[in-house]
């Protein structure tokens, strides 16, 4: 079983990977950077928030790797890297993720997951599928943009 959902995690995250990459690609950097909107977050923000916290949920708390996360600059940083430099930060964090998803063994699964920012009582496939879903939720939010620009181009 833990083949199993090791396999459905990386198929997932991969496939995220790809969509994040295909939206961003018609995007050019200043599009990429610009939120046209009073609300919510550019996608070049949206990039670097959601590799801040696969590598710190994945990477930092699963692997150990020591990475420290400052969310607020993941939507604030004034002298954000460029558009081919988040996208690389994003191809990382989800190959960290991958690397941490393919670590547990059937017993890992099951273990209890802590971290600031998580809810109480997961277990590590509870924590792995809500870092998951999360790029789920924010691959909407860039598509939107994405056709948002494609029309206002």
């Amino acid at each position: 079983m833990s083949n199993v959902v090791s396999d459905g995690f990386v198929k997932a995250l991969n496939n995220y990977r790809a969509k994040v990459h295909h939206w961003a690609a018609p995007l050019d950097e200043q599009q990429f950077w610009t939120n046209p909107f009073a609300y919510g977050n550019s996608f070049g923000h949206l990039v670097l928030h959601l590799s801040g916290n696969l590598k710190f949920y994945m990477g930092t708390v699963l692997l150990d790797t020591g990475y420290i996360r400052d969310r607020n600059l993941e939507f604030t940083d004034p002298n954000p890297p460029t558009k081919a430099e988040a996208l690389a930060m994003f191809d990382e964090a989800v190959d960290i993720a991958i690397q941490a998803v393919n670590a547990q063994s059937a017993e890992q699964w099951q273990m209890s997951y802590e971290a600031t920012g998580m809810p109480e009582g997961m277990n590590r496939f509870d924590a792995v599928m809500q870092c998951t879903a999360h790029i789920f939720h924010h691959v909407g939010q860039m598509i939107y943009l994405q056709k948002h620009w494609a029309q206002h181009s």
